[in-house]
């Protein structure tokens, strides 16, 4: 192999240290000369096998950012190609062939490599493989983060909320028109902001407007912008959101809401792509991408005079429907784990919200959609900073009768026991500056303990029962935490605390 002066050698020792290599070969001979002139090369992280075992070091489902595999019988192969691409369907693989001489012409291999070489390696082909690898990697993995967090913004594991997050997968890197629908609450914005984020135009602005709440009169102005002395009150020029949004999306909200004079001269716009300001004849070019949303139904408005056939058809290129909540109250624990988390990373505080009360709360309505939601938990934390909330803690609008000793009979949904316990674990995601784990475990053990004591009304022995442990153990932990030591009586086990009984 050809030798690198010291600079070019750092360079390529930075740029391939972090891949993950995976060599194939039955000859161990060739495994060590490949692994040889890669760690020459800075690649550390390489694993190897033969065509036997390939799988104990490929198939686990850990990342796989490269492939070399040393091209012998065509069958052998082509099957440990397909199952290769399987596992790792966007790994980049290359086979190797000790000349050309001995190369497999079999076009049944193109599907699956990204191509051939031949040992001995030289050190530009090297460096091709390695580049390209690289490039795939960085961008494997940023998609990877990306959906990641898609998954995080469009909360829930329903079925509308997957097929949602699905269709931003599919229409984001387009440039065609989106119209969201939705009732008012259920996170329309949201949705047309990860359109963005997830388009080739996230480098550029995301600008929102809402149609509805601006006067039909200052409309033109806001979206076109005018020149100075336009109408009175012009005292200066001003640029409008669509010149706001050059290179990037413009969202307009409630455009069901919007007058139909505006209406054609917003069709105007989306049919030549152009416009001018108010006051002026000078024609700019409009280089966004227009997201639509509304909580109207638009076909009933046409049939009512209301909206123009004609705009209606510009804006549902790509239609994407929004459920309301009461129509995904599996989401609800979800949501609510989400929403506490995020008061809690902002430093505005937290609360544990039981699972009895979860319940109760999958079964209201919810008439303002998440945003109502979203209101709740923001109240809990105000009114309960760090502490746990129950059934008779929520606003009574929230709660069924106070009074009874059950829950009412609604049809909801069946939550299991893994999805409450994860609703009430405010930031259970690991922190990107990581935490103190000892810590954390302890504060998940006092919350748990907590609920079991207010599930078991205070009597330790039955919250030991649910809580799969000895009642002499719980109450070593109850010591050990301390925060049952106030109260006016002390129970038989001479523990303090919220009148709880320790039988």
């Amino acid at each position: 192999m050809n030798r690198l002066n010291t600079d070019t050698m750092d360079e390529a020792n930075k740029a391939f240290s972090a891949l993950q290599i995976v060599l194939i070969a039955n000859a161990l001979e060739t495994r060590r000369y490949l692994r040889d002139v890669l760690e020459f090369t800075g690649c550390s992280h390489i694993f190897d096998g033969d065509y036997e075992h390939w799988q104990e070091v490929c198939s686990t489902g850990d990342a796989v950012d490269l492939v070399l595999m040393a091209a012998t019988a065509a069958e052998p192969v082509l099957k440990t190609l397909t199952d290769l691409k399987k596992v790792h369907p966007h790994t980049p693989v290359f086979l190797v062939y000790p000349d050309a001489a001995n190369r497999l012409h079999d076009p049944r291999f193109d599907p699956y490599i990204l191509g051939q070489v031949f040992t001995p390696l030289q050190l530009s082909q090297l460096l091709v493989i390695l580049q390209r690898a690289t490039l795939s990697m960085v961008q494997q993995r940023a998609d990877r983060n990306r959906s990641l967090e898609l998954v995080r913004s469009l909360v829930g594991n329903s079925q509308d909320i997957k097929e949602i997050r699905h269709a931003v997968e599919q229409v984001a890197n387009s440039e065609a028109t989106v119209l969201i629908l939705g009732e008012t609450g259920t996170g329309k914005e949201v949705v047309a902001r990860n359109v963005h984020e997830f388009s080739s135009r996230r480098s550029g602005p995301f600008v929102p407007v809402n149609c509805g709440a601006i006067p039909s009169d200052l409309l033109e102005s806001e979206l076109f912008g005018h020149e100075k002395g336009a109408f009175t009150g012009a005292i200066s020029a001003r640029k409008g959101r669509f010149e706001l949004a050059e290179g990037g999306t413009l969202f307009l909200d409630e455009i069901g809401d919007m007058s139909l004079p505006m209406q054609v001269k917003l069709l105007r716009v989306l049919q030549e792509r152009s416009f001018e300001r108010l006051g002026s004849n000078k024609t700019i070019d409009a280089n966004v991408r227009i997201i639509a949303a509304t909580h109207r139904d638009l076909e009933q408005r046409i049939a009512e005079g209301l909206f123009r056939e004609d705009l209606y058809y510009r804006l549902n290129v790509f239609p994407i429907a929004v459920s309301p909540l009461r129509q995904r109250r599996e989401d609800i624990p979800l949501l609510i784990q989400e929403l506490t988390a995020r008061l809690e990373r902002s430093g505005r505080g937290t609360v544990r919200i039981t699972s009895q009360c979860i319940e109760v709360l999958c079964q209201y309505p919810w008439s303002g959609n998440v945003r109502e939601l979203a209101n709740l938990v923001e109240r809990l934390v105000i009114l309960y900073p760090f502490k746990v909330v129950d059934v008779n803690d929520l606003p009574e609008r929230f709660r069924p009768d106070i009074h009874a000793k059950t829950l009412p009979q609604q049809p909801g949904p069946v939550l299991s026991e893994s999805t409450m316990l994860r609703s009430e674990l405010p930031g259970s995601r690991l922190p990107e500056a990581g935490l103190d784990l000892k810590r954390y475990l302890a504060e998940r053990e006092q919350h748990l303990i907590d609920q079991a004591l207010l599930q078991a009304e205070g009597v330790v022995a039955q919250a030991a029962r649910l809580l799969n442990m000895r009642r002499t153990t719980l109450v070593e932990k109850m010591r050990k935490y301390g925060h049952y030591a106030s109260t006016d009586r002390q129970d038989s086990d001479g523990l303090g605390g919220h009148g709880i009984a320790a039988r």
